[in-house]
């Protein structure tokens, strides 16, 4: 689809949701949720589970049908706006027995750039190939995406994402189910996105590394309860009352002493 350059703001916010709501049957999975998020932020989505985090940003993609409400990318209504965002799904959303090599995989996000006609340049291949040693995989190009680890196949579809050249990435849940070098790795490749000037919007689940890793967090339950720095959102009061007391709260998440 074509952007029509009178969409274009010169200046605006990475992400604006204005009044969304989205439902799976008669229960609202997201309630009139409102959020500014700007641009060059490494941003977590916490919540319990089950609250709308994944379904957020399902919404911002467009891959799940609004009740109501309006998303904008950059300025941009989002259904324009679909190269503007890249995304990583969580791994068990991925046939992971399909055969084909890492480097394809990663080639994968150039597609929306290249004409049905024309085969892949040498120019896709170097961002394909630059993608692949951010997150350092370039020694598995050749590999087969099933014969590489979890915590591998996660950082394949962080370059994928990358290669696409999106100012902003969505990634659900990057850190589940990897083991602590690779959550690491996954955190460094993330700092590294930011510093190039991308929006990152992340769903975490671990409060306990929340303030840690991100300079923004949103709180969600259904409705956003707070957005902001870590330390004005992790707060005992908030977190009461989107956990409903089944979390231990601990001062230290907030950076209090």
């Amino acid at each position: 689809m074509t952007i029509d350059p009178s969409d274009i703001n010169m200046d605006p916010p990475a992400i604006v949701i204005k009044n969304l709501t989205v439902s799976y049957g008669p229960k609202p999975a997201l309630l009139d949720v409102s959020l500014s998020i700007e641009k060059g932020v490494l941003a977590g989505v916490i919540g319990p589970n089950g609250a709308g985090k994944s379904t957020f940003i399902k919404a911002i993609l467009g891959f799940v049908k609004k009740d109501t409400g309006s998303v904008s990318i950059l300025g941009i209504p989002a259904e324009k706006a679909k190269g503007l965002v890249a995304y990583v799904p969580q791994r068990g959303a991925v046939d992971w027995d399909f055969p084909i090599q890492v480097k394809e995989v990663a080639m994968m996000g150039r597609y929306g750039s290249i004409p049905w006609y024309r085969d892949c340049r040498k120019q896709d291949w170097e961002l394909v190939d630059k993608a692949l040693e951010m997150v350092r995989m370039s020694d598995f190009r050749n590999s087969q995406i099933g014969q590489l680890s979890g915590g591998q196949q996660q950082r394949v579809f962080m370059a994928r994402a990358l290669a696409q050249g999106s100012d902003i990435l969505l990634l659900d849940e990057p850190f589940a189910g990897v083991d602590a070098a690779t959550e690491r790795a996954i955190l460094d490749v993330l700092e590294q996105a930011k510093k190039t000037g991308r929006t990152l919007i992340v769903v975490h689940h671990d409060l306990a590394t929340a303030a840690e890793y991100f300079d923004r967090l949103i709180l969600i339950k259904q409705r956003v309860y707070a957005y902001g720095t870590p330390q004005a959102v992790l707060q005992e009061e908030l977190l009461s009352e989107v956990y409903e007391g089944r979390l231990k709260i601990f001062a230290e998440l907030a950076g209090r002493k």
